[in-house]
């Protein structure tokens, strides 16, 4: 699901309250059967989250920081030495292992933070701009691997590349101010407006702005 939106839209606000890192004013969502308000528990242990801005411990080592999170998810022995044994070839950080992570790359650092929401291989994935601050040979690798994820788990992807929706996403949903503006996918959105999905973004939020404008008049 690629989840689409001008600047402010809500689109960040959306994945911290699915990851229970926010409480909504009104109403709720669930994420496999449980509720982000009443199971917040359950939920963080069904999916994993790539923040806008992580990983958050810049002293740390890449290695000690995935062993921290282990730790907070409870990973161990054995069941530890698996989850980094596939997650950081997974995500081609072996080279960084042992660098504090506030001598990394902004690329890098990314990956990192990938590294820490697959580690414990979850039912679900909320990636926030999943790509950004990646080489064109990084982001491709990336999508490939969420392509690859997608055959068995459910992936919310937050971006402003629309190539990386049509590159990756089944669904797409874009929003504006909170509100659902269109639920459809990539492949239909370019087929009821004949243009690509560039077109199709800037068509559709262009078209809710001249909406808000007229009722403030």
């Amino acid at each position: 699901l690629g989840l689409l939106g001008p600047n402010g839209a809500g689109k960040t606000t959306a994945m911290r309250m699915l990851a229970c890192f926010i409480k909504p004013d009104s109403g709720t969502a669930s994420v496999c059967g449980y509720d982000i308000l009443q199971n917040s528990i359950e939920v963080r242990r069904s999916l994993g989250y790539l923040a806008e801005n992580s990983p958050a411990y810049p002293e740390m080592t890449v290695g000690g920081f995935l062993s921290f999170v282990c730790d907070v998810r409870e990973i161990k022995g054995a069941d530890r030495k698996r989850a980094l044994d596939r997650i950081v070839p997974m995500c081609s950080i072996e080279s960084v292992y042992h660098q504090t992570i506030e001598t990394l790359s902004k690329g890098y650092k990314r990956r990192v933070g990938l590294a820490q929401a697959l580690i414990h291989d979850p039912d679900v994935l909320i990636l926030d701009e999943p790509t950004d601050g990646l080489d064109p040979n990084q982001k491709f690798e990336v999508r490939k691997l969420i392509g690859k994820m997608a055959k068995d788990k459910c992936i919310v992807i937050s971006t402003h590349i629309l190539e990386e929706v049509e590159a990756v996403c089944s669904r797409t949903i874009i929003i504006a101010k909170g509100r659902i503006l269109v639920d459809s996918t990539p492949e239909q959105l370019k087929e009821e407006h004949g243009c690509g999905l560039d077109a199709v973004f800037r068509r559709i939020t262009k078209a809710n702005e001249s909406k808000g404008a007229k009722k403030k008049d």
